[in-house]
């Protein structure tokens, strides 16, 4: 990962320093970037290509950050059984953990009885309405919401 360098400057006792430097990877900075709360230039593609009536869900804490999970039909479950359509595989998540319901253009979220709770915007609930860029936590997951751009657009209009 790193190589001590004993070429540069001496400390103040004459000694060589023992200085490291690390070099990290793209995954080390997407994960960087998920914290900040930036979003990638791929991230930000797939929003503006979602299309209206959709939403796109991107981990930016736990398991799996970075993954991306599009909200594109009436019903979509999410959970730690195989056969959820978002399938967060983790102890903290419950089989059948939360769903997200599409309303038209807007998106509820509800929990379905989990043991740890479904987070919205770090309070839990048992159901909400979606906004854009809402945080959402089940069990270790921290997931953002990003709603279609055609369906923000209306709305600003207002």
């Amino acid at each position: 990962m790193g190589t001590a360098n004993t070429e540069g400057p001496a400390a103040a006792d004459g000694a060589p320093r023992d200085d490291t430097t690390a070099h990290f990877g793209q995954d080390f900075e997407a994960q960087m970037a998920a914290l900040d709360g930036e979003l990638t230039a791929e991230e930000q593609e797939a929003i503006a290509a979602l299309p209206s009536a959709s939403a796109l869900l991107i981990v930016r804490r736990g398991p799996n950050v970075g993954a991306r999970f599009l909200l594109d039909s009436d019903v979509t479950t999410a959970g730690r059984h195989p056969d959820a359509d978002i399938f967060l595989d983790d102890v903290t998540v419950s089989r059948r953990h939360t769903e997200f319901l599409r309303h038209g253009n807007a998106f509820e979220m509800r929990d379905l009885g989990s043991l740890n709770g479904t987070y919205f915007d770090g309070v839990r609930i048992d159901s909400a309405l979606m906004t854009d860029g809402a945080e959402v936590q089940i069990g270790k997951f921290r997931l953002t919401f990003y709603a279609s751009r055609s369906d923000l657009a209306p709305m600003s209009d207002r």
